[in-house]
């Protein structure tokens, strides 16, 4: 290894992004990882559990986000309402990130298993909004159905988002597609 250099983590993270997607998630090691960002083992694992959870290292984050920024609405707005102020709170996480999250959903959609883990990590984030929003006074099913319908507009604003050809900002097609969910279930008729 050569002389110290900042950023180990991002570093980590952009050499996983890259052999995933040169060779594929399976056919990737963390100790080819290490060398291609050149560092040890030793080092990725003092950042990362395992290769997996390159991909999922802000899930974390992004449910904190999302949860408080509902929490924080819910003061003052219906609870759909605050589903929104929670949804903008996570365009303003992901919006600098667009390439890196292109590329990380690409190898995600490549691997039934980490289809399965992106799937509980929104399941995770669904059960958090559901429990913010019961805790403020929002009944069921409501409270249920609240978090579900968040995340389901969250899915389809950014699978829009990330699509190769899309331009749009990512805040722009979540308020759209918040906007087809309120139009649906006012029964109008969607755009």
């Amino acid at each position: 290894m050569g002389r110290w250099e900042p950023n180990a983590r991002g570093r980590l993270a952009a050499a996983a992004m890259e052999l995933y997607s040169e060779r594929g998630y399976e056919q990737t090691t963390v100790a080819e990882i290490a060398k291609r960002a050149r560092l040890t083992e030793r080092t990725f694992f003092n950042h990362y559990a395992d290769k997996r959870e390159v991909l999922f290292a802000t899930a974390g984050e992004f449910q904190e986000r999302f949860v408080g920024a509902v929490s924080g609405a819910l003061k003052s707005a219906a609870p759909i309402d605050a589903i929104a102020v929670g949804l903008d709170a996570i365009c303003e996480m992901l919006a600098a990130q667009r390439d890196f999250v292109r590329t990380r959903q690409a190898v995600i959609m490549a691997n039934p298993e980490l289809q399965e883990r992106d799937l509980i990590k929104l399941a995770a984030t669904t059960a958090a909004l559901a429990d913010t929003l019961r805790r403020h006074g929002v009944a069921e099913p409501a409270a249920s159905l609240a978090a579900e319908s968040g995340v389901s507009v969250f899915k389809v604003g950014f699978h829009r988002w990330i699509a190769a050809d899309e331009e749009r900002a990512l805040s722009r097609l979540m308020r759209d597609a918040m906007d087809e969910l309120k139009a649906v279930t006012a029964g109008g008729q969607a755009r």
